[in-house]
């Protein structure tokens, strides 16, 4: 969802800040110390956003959305300020194996109703870091039409300011949240109270992604994905 996105970037800021002495773990300090402040955006080619619910009690389901795109603003000396806007299509929703007509039953209107609601989208409105290279990161999450908070639980995983094969700065993180579907008004195949047939309430969604950001100084231009 959306994302949901995991809105995650906010974190690259928590190594940064923190590296005047010591290491954030996982996160060279030489490399963190470079990360220039600035926009920041998704690279499609090296993100995935998954979904996990209960099915029945005999598994946990895992399906994903395709489409997915995102911004990041931020300064690492100011990690908390930093400002993330995601977006989810859910008509790219992916499911394995599909029997007949069950995408389009899931894309329809006992469950996303992607007619009605083309768009998934997180906004943040506050990170807190939560130590040296993770933060909780706060934001507007809307889903079926109703907009709620969600908090992403996100992990920075290292970064630089460039290299002379990928001459914009790059930072990646991971992030994981949860939430009812039934707050969204996606109730529909909710196990009874005291039973697993169906498909669970609760949803665990996990973003894993990479951003591109300021050029290194003096770098040619980054070449096109083929």
């Amino acid at each position: 969802m959306k994302y949901l996105m995991a809105a995650v970037a906010l974190l690259a800021l928590t190594a940064c800040d923190q590296q005047s002495d010591k290491k954030a773990e996982g996160a060279p300090a030489a490399i963190a110390a470079d990360i220039p402040a600035g926009d920041y955006k998704l690279d499609k080619s090296h993100a995935s956003l998954t979904f996990r619910v209960d099915h029945l009690g005999f598994s946990i389901y895992t399906a994903r959305f395709t489409s997915l795109d995102a911004t990041l603003k931020f300064d690492p000396k100011n990690p908390t300020a930093a400002v993330f806007n995601g977006t989810v299509d859910p008509n790219s929703l992916d499911v394995p194996s599909p029997p007949e007509n069950f995408l389009n039953d899931l894309r329809g209107p006992q469950w996303l109703d992607t007619a009605k609601y083309p768009e998934i989208t997180f906004r943040s409105t506050k990170v807190e870091l939560t130590g040296a290279n993770t933060a909780n990161i706060t934001g507007d999450f809307t889903l079926h039409g109703v907009t709620k908070p969600l908090v992403l639980a996100a992990t920075f995983n290292g970064g630089y300011a460039g290299h002379p094969y990928d001459p914009n700065a790059r930072i990646g993180f991971s992030a994981n949240g949860s939430l009812k579907r039934s707050d969204f008004g996606i109730a529909y195949g909710i196990p009874a109270p005291g039973t697993k047939m169906g498909v669970g309430d609760e949803v665990q969604v996990a973003l894993e992604s990479e951003f591109t950001g300021p050029p290194l100084a003096g770098a040619a231009a980054a070449p096109a994905h083929p």
